[in-house]
């Protein structure tokens, strides 16, 4: 049987007196890529934090499996251009860390070549796998994405997200992302929540698809956007996707 890594019931959280999220029941468990998708301020990064526990709910429970590790990718993160740091110092933050943990974490991010390198010489989706990097070093159980592939191309975002499911297969961790990317994400994960506030629906990326709750938020353009992903996914191994730096075990 598989284990439950987190569980929230009948969770509702309120900051500065608004109701953000309400009557909130999910789980995720061992192993699976759920993803989180719902318009701007539908509450989705706030049910992040609840999961990481940085937030308290208002009501109801959240349950995490003892001794459970979490690594976390943010939004965003600002740093300052005038202050130089190399990405080892950068994932040695706040403790150092050898460099041999700094090595396999950047390999399984699918980035080995940038230890050396200066974190604001990177690019977006350098920067992104460095995070991720940084996310891996504590050997998660559980990681969480907060739309960690905002500000990437199609191909650049399509990149990344091969690398989690590649990820996923290597630590056998269990992932949950939010995402705006809805094409390219909904192919990739296990289950979808879709969350306005509260949970509008949930189930495979297909059935959410197909659902009116789903339809009313985001319109059924995204379905076959869906598919033209799922079909060149399956196709897509052959070519071009060396700067994923890839490597088959």
């Amino acid at each position: 049987m598989t284990k439950t890594l987190i569980s929230l019931k009948d969770m509702s959280i309120r900051v500065d007196g608004r109701t953000i999220l309400e009557h909130v029941n999910a789980s995720v468990s061992e192993g699976e890529i759920v993803t989180i998708v719902g318009p701007n301020g539908s509450g989705k990064s706030t049910l992040l934090r609840a999961m990481i526990g940085a937030v308290s709910p208002a009501q109801g429970t959240v349950k995490r499996a003892t001794g459970l590790r979490i690594g976390y990718v943010p939004q965003k993160l600002a740093l300052d251009a005038a202050l130089p740091m190399t990405v080892q110092r950068f994932l040695g933050l706040p403790k150092r860390i050898p460099a041999r943990d700094a090595v396999k974490a950047l390999d399984i991010a699918g980035v080995p070549d940038l230890r050396e390198r200066q974190m604001t010489k990177l690019s977006g989706g350098q920067f992104q796998r460095v995070l991720l990097a940084r996310a891996l070093l504590e050997s998660p159980q559980l990681l969480l994405l907060d739309e960690a592939t905002q500000g990437l191309d199609q191909p650049g975002a399509a990149a990344f997200y091969e690398r989690i499911e590649q990820v996923r297969r290597d630590l056998g961790c269990a992932i949950v992302m939010v995402s705006h990317d809805l094409h390219v994400v909904m192919a990739a994960s296990d289950r979808v929540l879709c969350l306005n506030g509260h949970i509008c629906c949930e189930g495979s990326p297909n059935t959410v698809a197909d659902a009116p709750e789903y339809r009313a938020l985001f319109g059924s353009g995204t379905k076959g956007t869906m598919a033209l992903y799922q079909h060149r996914h399956s196709h897509s191994h052959h070519h071009d996707h060396h700067h994923a730096q890839d490597k088959t075990h």
